[in-house]
């Protein structure tokens, strides 16, 4: 289930002891408190209004109509009252120095929206621009040996050069090795928690965590302040791991472990796997040759094995001074799109616009616009958006 971005230019900010947040946050922080809704119902309640505020003006036999929300559900949305609660967690996230990006956002990573469950809250130190940055995971068991400590710095420090921000999880071992790599090179990296954006874990990777922020890049989660790493969490958070970027580089590791589930995760998504052969009979051995061996990730001895797998777009062009709106408006406007469309896509590349928007602004009726929209949306030049919102690619 994909759902789709919206502006949300139309709806009043919510100020919050001097920090604004763009809406929808507080209905989506009201969303994930309710005990009878999970992600899944969650998704089910934003594909059947143009904005999540309409949620909560829902009457109750109207949101009993939607596909799997029953009763007990609907009473939970119509009688939420838990809004200081709501405020409460705004305050505390900026008290941290933290940001949310909801699902909603336009700037929500566009790869990590393509997933089956990509988080519907993200709390973020440091910038969020980079989350969207052309990305590579790098992963690797906690308990990596010279080898694949050296091999992890090696890797990080050519995949910088060629303009890759690199995903890891902050842990011992490889991924430590991978974060700092990209920051001795000058690079940028993103960090993903198995905890609370409030809890770093492991503790003595706090520096680690700051250093990163300083340079650019971020520190994200999708659990809650103060949420705990638990075993359970890290699991889950290496579907982000993988989600973020076009492929996964499996350093060291064992027959089973988070980087062997975070493999999993990227072939599940779709994405590159790409993996370090070790000698016969060492112990991070077992795992990566296993992958190899079943086809589950290419062999990999230089960067070059991987750039040639990966398309890396780097953006603004500093030599042409094109910047990545010029190159997406020559992505349409070089293919023979016939009148109607051609005139859609102007449009839309003005903003991103409702059906009955884009309806009213051209003249045209609703239906015949609907025809060319699904048609420009399957050849990949525009992108609809929860509540028949249009974007251009």
């Amino acid at each position: 289930m994909n759902l789709k971005k919206s502006s949300g230019r139309n709806y009043k900010i919510l100020n919050l002891q001097e920090k604004t947040y763009d809406p929808p946050v507080r209905e989506f922080v009201a969303l994930h408190l309710m005990d009878n809704l999970g992600a899944q119902r969650i998704r089910l309640l934003l594909q059947s209004v143009a904005h999540p505020q309409l949620i909560f003006r829902l009457e109750r036999h109207e949101l009993e109509s939607i596909r799997g929300i029953g009763p007990k559900t609907a009473d939970e949305v119509v009688t939420f009252n838990r809004w200081d609660e709501v405020d409460d967690i705004l305050k505390k996230t900026d008290a941290t120095g933290a940001d949310i990006m909801t699902y909603w956002d336009d700037d929500y990573p566009s790869l990590l929206r393509e997933i089956y469950d990509p988080p519907l809250l993200l709390w973020i130190k440091g910038d969020r621009k980079v989350l969207d940055n052309t990305s590579l995971a790098i992963v690797g068991t906690r308990k990596a040996g010279e080898y694949a400590i050296d091999i992890a710095k090696k890797f990080s420090k050519k995949l910088v050069e060629h303009g890759l921000t690199i995903i890891s999880g902050l842990a011992y071992g490889v991924d430590g090795a991978a974060h700092r790599a990209t920051l001795s090179a000058g690079g940028t990296t993103v960090a993903v928690l198995g905890s609370g954006i409030d809890w770093i874990y492991p503790s003595d990777h706090k520096g680690l965590a700051s250093d990163i922020i300083k340079n650019k890049g971020a520190i994200i989660s999708e659990f809650p302040l103060g949420t705990a790493p638990e075993m359970g969490n890290f699991p889950v958070r290496n579907r982000i791991v993988s989600g973020m970027t076009l492929g996964t580089l499996v350093v060291a590791s064992g027959l089973e472990g988070g980087s062997m589930i975070t493999a999993k995760s990227a072939l599940d998504q779709n994405r590159e796997v790409f993996v370090i052969p070790h000698p016969i009979g060492h112990p991070n051995a077992i795992g990566c040759n296993s992958l190899i061996k079943r086809g589950m990730g290419k062999l990999v001895q230089n960067v070059e094995d991987i750039l040639t797998e990966v398309e890396v777009h780097i953006s603004p062009d500093t030599t042409t001074g094109d910047s990545k709106e010029a190159v997406l408006e020559k992505k349409w406007k070089s293919q023979e799109l016939g009148i109607l469309a051609t005139e859609i896509c102007e449009k839309l590349e003005e903003d991103s616009l409702h059906i009955d928007q884009l309806a009213k602004q051209m003249g045209k009726p609703t239906h015949q616009l609907m025809a060319k929209l699904l048609e420009l949306e399957m050849e990949g030049y525009v992108r609809q958006s929860a509540g028949q919102n249009f974007e251009i690619l």
